[in-house]
């Protein structure tokens, strides 16, 4: 096709080799970034921004300017929360320990958070951050099934531990692979055509017997249910049941990545899972659960668990703290009191709809999708879906920026925006956005 494929960290980063005219305070506080954090230092947009408050969905910058936030996914109930704030300090003073005590807090929110997990479900094991949950699940889904290799999608990202990083393509450079991990295409048309769920299936059933033929025995499908890093997948509901069968047959697991789309954000249900009518055999979540307080964690049958820690065990010293209790209790009821599950349906649903008449006036829409507020938005050349338009992509969210919205890129080749704001995100924030982009687009 001859265009790039990005590395995942490419995507909307800061090229510091490019010359950015910034004012002299941001050009300083760049400088000390470079010089401390070095290599990994990663930031986005042609100019980076210095921010210095958030709240809602606004986050403001140290000039005073406030950006429409609609990337950032891990406060999911809102930039600097009240209620999650005081609960976090009102735990603090009281106490904050190890995992190795009895604590009722801890115990509160894991009967909680299992109430909206199917029966099945019914041991969770807490973690710092969403790689360290998946990198946990692995390690299940190969003691269970005696297997060694994982079929993921092909632009998937699941954390940045040496396991979990093996199995995301997007953090690897372009080009390099892992025996024991083969991908498949992301679930869209341009791969499938009409027949996603067949076409899924038969992918997957094509990368199990390349496993075998490595001998290699498959461990587990592992997919982050909307799909997020390869473009935002979410339609059909039920496409992913096939799939999932195929690696069940061949002996292996489904692990359901909900770092991203878990807790209400696909709208239609409290997990992405849920909208394709499937109970996992392993669910991994991660900081949104806490609306950004480091916690994380996975829940799993009770003798998926008891088998692997009969022979490893397992401990966590501060996962599943106090505080961190504290935090995903009062996430949990502030999605219940302010009713965002239901307002990430409904004015999710309203945003794509906008954005599917704006894709009625500019060609180089080629399709709006997603589920909730999880949307994404594919540039193509003249709507062509194989003919990808990464460049659209870049500015876009440049012009986003410079009209105070935050935005970002998902997708094999960057082509893709991937909307995901709080789940308080209302109708006047798509005003703002939906404005913002036919400003940029008509340009």
């Amino acid at each position: 096709m001859g265009i790039e494929i990005k590395h995942a960290l490419a995507l909307n980063a800061f090229d510091g080799a490019k010359r950015t005219a910034m004012d002299a305070a941001t050009r300083a506080l760049l400088n000390r970034r470079k010089r401390n954090f070095g290599a990994a230092s990663v930031l986005f947009y042609r100019a980076p921004l210095n921010i210095v408050r958030a709240e809602g969905v606004w986050m403001i910058a140290a000039d005073g300017r406030r950006y429409l936030d609609a990337y950032n996914n891990v406060p999911s109930v809102g930039h600097s929360h009240k209620r999650v704030a005081e609960a976090i300090a009102a735990q603090s003073t009281a106490v904050n320990t190890s995992t190795r005590y009895l604590n009722d807090i801890i115990e509160t929110y894991a009967e909680r958070l299992k109430a909206t997990l199917p029966k099945s479900l019914s041991n969770v094991v807490l973690t710092c951050s969403g790689s360290e949950a998946n990198d946990l699940a692995l390690r299940l889904a190969a003691q269970a099934s005696g297997g060694q290799g994982f079929v993921v999608t092909e632009t998937a990202y699941h954390g940045n531990t040496l396991a979990v990083t093996d199995i995301s393509p997007s953090a690897r450079k372009p080009g390099t692979s892992v025996r024991h991990v083969k991908t498949v295409p992301a679930p869209g048309r341009a791969a499938y055509g009409a027949d996603i769920a067949g076409g899924f299936a038969k992918a997957v059933n094509k990368a199990i017997a390349v496993l075998k033929r490595d001998g290699l025995r498959p461990a587990a499908l592992i997919c982050d249910t909307i799909f997020s890093s390869d473009g935002v997948f979410a339609d059909p509901p039920g496409f992913m049941a096939q799939a999932v069968a195929a690696m069940r047959a061949a002996g292996g697991l489904f692990i359901a990545d909900e770092v991203q789309p878990g807790f209400g954000r696909t709208g239609e249900r409290f997990w992405g899972f849920a909208r394709h009518r499937l109970t996992p055999d392993i669910v991994t979540m991660g900081k949104p659960m806490g609306n950004g307080y480091p916690m994380a964690g996975l829940a799993t049958r009770p003798a998926l668990l008891a088998a692997y820690c009969a022979e490893v065990g397992y401990f966590n010293t501060f996962a599943g703290n106090p505080v961190a209790a504290a935090a995903g209790l009062v996430v949990l009821d502030v999605i219940r009191d302010e009713g965002l599950q239901a307002n990430a349906r409904t004015i999710g649903a309203d945003l794509r709809a906008r954005l599917a008449a704006l894709a009625q006036r500019h060609a180089v829409i080629g399709e709006v999708r997603g589920a909730g507020l999880f949307i994404g938005v594919e540039f193509s050349h003249d709507g062509d879906l194989a003919r990808p338009d990464p460049e659209t992509a870049s500015r876009v969210i440049d012009g986003m920026r410079e009209r105070g919205v935050l935005i970002g890129a998902a997708g094999r080749y960057g082509n893709i925006l991937k909307i995901r704001p709080p789940l308080c995100f209302a109708e006047a924030h798509v005003d703002f956005f939906v404005k913002a982009l036919a400003q940029v687009l008509k340009n």
